[in-house]
């Protein structure tokens, strides 16, 4: 009679785990969902990172042409309009019409272009009010033209436009509060013009001053969201 050797296998040992042909063990494959998960999830958290990186460009660029300067010899100037009271331009509105008188005096264009509308009640538009400051100080009214309807920016260089059609203008040098230029700059780009600014320097609403900042947020998503116009 044999003795069983110690090495046999027990009759109810379980076979070794692994391949036995020495492969590495193939890692089961993540299914789709986990995929599209992980994928939704980068997506999500890019977006989240970019929206402000968006934005603090954006408002940086709104304060660079605020502080640049680029008056250069030009077709026309525009003045963006501000508040007038009964025919009188207020500071923000009279600092912009000295600006661009003082261009106009040092030949930078031969035509100056003032544009706003008027509130319910009043008299006068602000565009009347930047024609009669202008000319008491010595413009040909010849050299004014008005746009005196409009009560938003991009209603302000619709009308330019039309003011302008028929008369060669390709070159615009727009006058306003620096915080304002960028967001006009691209609008008269829309409407197909070569645009430069000059910032109303005597402005009541002065640099990094509150005031300022809040104008800059406010120019910062009017440009975010008037960017599907320029596609």
């Amino acid at each position: 009679m044999s003795v069983a050797s110690d090495t046999a296998p027990l009759p109810n040992a379980r076979p070794p785990e692994g391949p036995s042909d020495g492969l590495a063990p193939v890692k089961p494959r993540r299914g789709l969902k986990a995929e599209l998960s992980r994928w939704l999830m980068t997506l999500a958290l890019t977006v989240i990172a970019a929206v402000p990186l968006v934005m603090l460009s954006v408002a940086g660029a709104v304060i660079w042409q605020a502080r640049t300067d680029q008056a250069r010899p030009a077709d026309a100037i525009v003045v963006l309009g501000a508040a007038q009271y009964n025919g009188r331009p207020s500071p923000v509105l009279q600092a912009r019409l000295d600006q661009a008188l003082t261009l106009y005096r040092q030949g930078y264009a031969p035509l100056l272009v003032v544009t706003g509308g008027k509130q319910p009640g009043d008299v006068y538009t602000e565009a009347d009010a930047g024609q009669m400051y202008l000319t008491a100080r010595g413009v040909p009214a010849s050299a004014i033209l008005m746009e005196s309807h409009s009560h938003d920016t991009w209603d302000n260089l619709k009308g330019v436009q039309t003011q302008l059609r028929g008369r060669g203008v390709k070159r615009l040098l727009i006058v306003s509060d620096g915080f304002h230029i960028l967001r006009a700059r691209l609008m008269a780009r829309k409407l197909g013009f070569t645009s430069y600014g000059s910032p109303a320097t005597g402005s009541p609403i002065r640099p990094w001053t509150l005031e300022e900042m809040g104008y800059v947020v406010r120019e910062t998503g009017g440009i975010l969201s008037f960017l599907p116009k320029m596609l």
